[in-house]
């Protein structure tokens, strides 16, 4: 069986965890370590106690997860968070967290796999944040109704669809998560149709007025993506099992 430290050394030589910059309550990494080995593994969109009580009951000593355990900054030890912290220590369940570093890999990332479960070619990066291109930029040819539909295909779930630009699509921004407030961005780098997870009620009106179209496919629905694929390489690497521990929130 390989050790938690032989994969965690991996994980953060693959993903850059040091050089690529996030918000603090990212905290990416070895948030919480176990004895030393790893034997299942499981995968997850987020941290919460009912996903590291089905890690547990699943019989996993590794939580691989997009969204950590300290998105809310630090807080007191007590009630849900201390429960969950039990939870995964009295189970000897490591917990590993990539937020922006596997939303961006250019083959385990979020974006990527979903553009190419779109089955579209990426054609370049946009979004710059502290130096980091977190998009990527499509040139595409195809009907906006077609669009939608191989979205919600490969989402698995409906499409949240302003239509306030052409009805062919010829340059598709996607940003995968909650960056809908940057409808104003992609319009200025003449993308007409944006894909993301979510965002303000502010951007469907906004998407109307700069002539973009604009597609929600859900936040945790289009983050499903990289943990799966992280997962299923150090699998595949190692010989072990691993499943998803789907909980969805409908965001």
């Amino acid at each position: 069986m390989p050790s938690l430290r032989d994969i965690v050394d991996f994980l953060d030589t693959e993903l850059r965890i040091r050089e690529i910059p996030d918000y603090a309550g990212a905290v990416n990494g070895l948030q919480l370590e176990n004895g030393g080995s790893v034997t299942r593994i499981a995968a997850a969109v987020d941290a919460s106690l009912p996903v590291v009580e089905a890690a547990v009951a699943a019989g996993a000593d590794l939580l691989l997860v997009h969204h950590g355990m300290f998105w809310q900054g630090a807080q007191p030890l007590t009630r849900a968070f201390y429960q969950k912290i039990k939870a995964a220590m009295d189970a000897g369940l490591a917990i590993y967290s990539s937020h922006l570093p596997l939303d961006v890999h250019p083959e385990l990332g979020n974006n990527a796999l979903l553009l190419k479960a779109l089955g579209i070619a990426v054609s370049g990066t946009f979004f710059e944040w502290k130096g980091l291109h977190i998009g990527l930029l499509a040139d595409v040819e195809i009907a906006r109704t077609t669009l939608v539909e191989k979205l919600s295909a490969a989402v698995g779930g409906s499409v949240h669809v302003c239509p306030g630009g052409p009805e062919i699509v010829r340059k598709i921004g996607l940003v995968t998560g909650g960056a809908g407030a940057e409808v104003a961005m992609c319009a200025a780098a003449g993308v007409d149709t944006f894909i993301t997870g979510e965002g303000p009620h502010w951007s469907y009106p906004l998407a109307e007025e700069l002539g973009i179209n604009l597609l929600y496919a859900g936040h945790y629905a289009t983050e499903t993506f990289g943990v799966k694929a992280l997962a299923a390489r150090l699998a595949g690497d190692h010989g072990i099992p691993w499943s998803f521990m789907d909980h969805p929130t409908g965001l």
